[in-house]
């Protein structure tokens, strides 16, 4: 959606807009007291058909505003369709694969829904159950959960899916890349048959496609952006530089005053929080969010990002993939992801609601390859910042011998090589030799779905 500050004329073309697709008053006061006025096209195509009781497969590029576009039309019809029974039952339920995304997705729901009475409640792992099962015991008309907590909280009896007339499956592609489809067949064996169900993905390959149709019920198919395209108005820039030299081009790069707000994506938590230090120490405020901190230490994070105390936020993938900001200015990757879709969805990060936004990577010698894929998949060039004080210089570093199969890591730090620089390599291939299992089981699975 456009924010309503943008002229008299845009204000007037979203009352007859909405109007036009049916959205019921309490919802449409929700979406002008946000401050919003034009639908974003996913929004646009989406919630007629999703009023009409369709099955829906939504594709959209990161930040276009698909969680609106599944939220406004499920409080519409339960709304309309509200029955007043002495506890409430759950009607709707929402599928992601991160807390600070469900935590999104559910302050969505909270505002578009502050005028129709309907309850949602926000359940994920991190934390202690109690509160939630609280809300739960309460009543909730609207789920908005993680797989993991879902499953054990159905497990325990406190949830019960046989009423659920919406089922929302968002981020689906990169659900299934976590490995999350066991979980969702586990969800899909409870729910009732006769239910609405909605996907919507970042991206869209041919796999998200062919299972969702084995899934959805003669689904109609939304795309509002090519398949795995980038956002277009996000300027994109490589600098190429030798792997020890990281840390002094990113405080280089920071010296612009002009840079407010950054994220900066690394490969492992251990990276986060070393880069963290160094910026302390160079007296630049920056804070990490990873698996390894407690909730409560990712949300402040976030919330001092957000009210720009904090200049930096350091985060994993799966840990930023809830970061929703409208005026993020720069996403750098100060590794290249060695899977092009991430890029995709890092870069994502900016350039939200219409605003520009700039994505800046790192890259070294062994990450060449991950590049060439990444242009392969977005279908251009981007442009290199040759002029910096740390030019690549080592193109050919030395292989370092891969573990053989089925052998663990060593914990013992090699000889000549730091801890620190050894415990960062052990996590980086941890890391990849899990997506790489992940990939296959997934695709394992996949073959028997």
């Amino acid at each position: 959606m456009t924010k309503t500050t943008e002229s008299k004329t845009e204000t007037h073309d979203h009352e007859i807009l909405f109007q036009s697709l049916n959205i019921i008053k309490p919802i449409l006061k929700a979406i002008k007291e946000e401050g919003y006025s034009i639908p974003t096209p996913i929004q646009e195509q989406c919630i007629p058909i999703a009023l009409n009781g369709e099955d829906l497969l939504g594709c959209a590029q990161t930040g276009t505003g698909k969680t609106a576009a599944f939220a406004i039309p499920i409080l519409q019809m339960l709304t309309t369709n509200k029955t007043y029974e002495d506890k409430r039952k759950v009607k709707s339920l929402i599928v992601t694969p991160t807390r600070e995304l469900a935590i999104q997705i559910g302050e969505s729901f909270e505002a578009y829904g502050r005028h129709t009475g309907i309850k949602t409640a926000v359940i994920f792992g991190g934390v202690k159950q109690h509160a939630q099962v609280k809300r739960l015991k309460e009543g909730v008309d609207i789920i908005v959960a993680t797989p993991g907590r879902l499953l054990d909280l159905m497990n325990q009896k406190y949830i019960k899916l046989h009423d659920v007339k919406y089922f929302v499956l968002d981020e689906a592609d990169r659900m299934l890349d976590m490995g999350f489809i066991h979980d969702i067949k586990k969800m899909l064996a409870v729910l009732p048959k006769q239910r609405q169900s909605l996907f919507f993905s970042a991206t869209m390959p041919k796999e998200i496609v062919t299972l969702a149709s084995r899934i959805l019920n003669a689904p109609k198919h939304v795309s509002v952006t090519p398949v795995s395209s980038t956002v277009d108005i996000v300027e994109q820039f490589i600098y190429f530089v030798d792997k020890g030299n990281k840390s002094k081009l990113l405080l280089e790069v920071l010296k612009d005053n002009n840079i407010h707000s950054t994220l900066v994506f690394t490969r492992t938590k251990y990276g986060a929080d070393k880069l963290v230090k160094i910026l302390h120490k160079n007296k630049i405020l920056a804070e990490a969010i990873h698996g390894n901190k407690s909730q409560n230490a990712r949300q402040r994070a976030l919330a001092n990002f957000k009210a720009k105390t904090t200049r930096v936020l350091m985060a994993t993938d799966i840990a930023a993939r809830g970061i929703d900001i409208d005026d993020m200015e720069y996403v750098i990757n100060y590794e290249i992801p060695n899977i092009a879709e991430t890029y995709v969805h890092r870069i994502g990060r900016t350039a939200r609601a219409g605003a520009e936004g700039t994505a800046i990577s790192f890259c070294d010698a062994d990450e060449k390859l991950y590049l060439r894929d990444i242009e392969k998949l977005i279908k251009k060039k981007i442009k290199i910042i040759e002029d910096h004080p740390f030019p690549l210089i080592d193109h050919n570093p030395i292989k370092i011998e891969k573990q053989p199969r089925g052998k663990r890591i060593s914990n013992k730090t090699p000889k000549k090589s730091s801890a620190g620089q050894h415990k960062e390599f052990s996590e980086e291939n941890v890391q990849r030799s899990h997506e790489n299992k992940s990939k296959k089981k997934w695709k394992k699975n996949f073959k028997k779905t």
